[in-house]
């Protein structure tokens, strides 16, 4: 596991990996994995400066150091930064397991053929994320720029924090409901903070929790 971006959502990636493993294998079983945290302080400052081919060059390193310590498969524990998911998938020598593509299989799964994006705001204005999804087929639909903002705020300014506001829980209710309107079938959690704080009764459509899909997938991968 490549996370800290931030710490809040790797704690949940780690606490349900080892919850699945104890409830697949029993007794005292947990998972056997690498997690390596960076500071997502650094990590945020290539992200605002733009500085995309620096962020892929530490996050290849970092999860070439998970490669060398055994790591089977990578997970990179954050939606936002699988915009250099491209660099991982060519420069490692084991399996990456693209958060975007186990959301696509859930959402078929589901029987969404339309779904709701919802994420930071760069995963739901730039294409990296809703094309990955539209590979299989699905028809992707975003928030308005003034609830892209919200999401946005919410990310960075309290549930990366550890801010869980029961008021932020619904005015994103509001956001997801306006999706729905939009006609989504589901709607993605694009963020993997969002699954802090937003249940799935907070949405009258299924809700897609892109963490827990993806330690699902990894835990079933592993496991077979």
């Amino acid at each position: 596991m490549l996370g800290g971006m931030s710490w809040e959502s790797t704690a949940l990636y780690y606490r349900t990996a080892n919850e699945l493993v104890r409830e697949r294998l029993g007794g005292l079983a947990s998972a056997d994995l690498l997690v390596r945290s960076l500071d997502f302080l650094e990590v945020r400052r290539l992200q605002v400066e733009d500085r995309w081919d620096e962020a892929a060059d530490l996050l290849l390193r970092e999860a070439k150091g998970l490669e060398a310590g055994g790591a089977d498969l990578v997970l990179l524990c954050t939606n936002y930064m699988h915009k250099v998911a491209p660099a991982l998938e060519a420069g490692l020598g084991v399996p990456f397991l693209h958060i975007a593509d186990v959301v696509a299989r859930a959402a078929r799964e589901a029987g969404a053929q339309r779904v709701g994006l919802t994420g930071v705001g760069a995963t739901m204005s730039e294409p990296f994320y809703a094309e990955r999804l539209a590979r299989s087929g699905l028809e992707v639909l975003v928030p308005g720029v003034a609830d892209r903002d919200v999401l946005d705020r919410a990310v960075f300014d309290e549930l990366c924090r550890g801010v869980l506001s029961p008021g932020t829980r619904t005015v994103l209710r509001a956001v997801l409901g306006r999706l729905v309107d939009d006609g989504a079938q589901a709607v993605v959690l694009g963020c993997t903070e969002l699954e802090l704080l937003l249940q799935p009764e907070d949405c009258a459509v299924p809700l897609l929790p892109s963490a827990r899909l993806h330690v699902e997938a990894a835990v079933a991968a592993a496991l077979g």
